[in-house]
């Protein structure tokens, strides 16, 4: 069973859940936007961001699920963008095979298109089917 963690805006906690439960019999899911208890945000965010970047490393499929926000099709933040670029960084300097994969191509409005389409014309990010 091959190990996936899944990235993008927790506005979209709703969608991520049922993108969850679509891949419980095929995939085992390491980690995912989670809520956080606002009353102790910063106790709490640094470890869990540090877990998720672990999660990463040792994936074998990550997915950005990058929904239309905020009028933009296929949008990806800052935050997802650096998720991604870790997971790419992972397979050129570790010799990792994560499969990397984004759910929607992004507009050309989307602040890292250019990168995100460069990656995806070198097939090192595909989009998910």
């Amino acid at each position: 069973m091959k190990r996936i963690v899944i990235a993008g805006s927790i506005k979209f906690y709703k969608e991520i859940e049922t993108f969850i439960s679509s891949l419980e019999e095929n995939y085992k899911v390491l980690d995912y936007p989670q809520l956080i208890d606002t009353s102790n945000f910063l106790g709490i965010y640094p470890n869990r961001y540090k877990l998720f970047f672990e999660n990463i490393s040792n994936c074998d499929v990550f997915v950005a699920l990058n929904f239309n926000k905020n009028n933009i099709n296929g949008y990806i933040g800052a935050e997802t963008f650096a998720e991604i670029t870790f997971a790419l960084l992972q397979n050129m300097l570790y010799n990792k095979n994560i499969e990397i994969y984004l759910l929607n191509k992004p507009d050309e409005n989307v602040a890292c298109y250019n990168e995100i389409n460069t990656w995806l014309s070198l097939g090192k990010i595909k989009l998910w089917k």
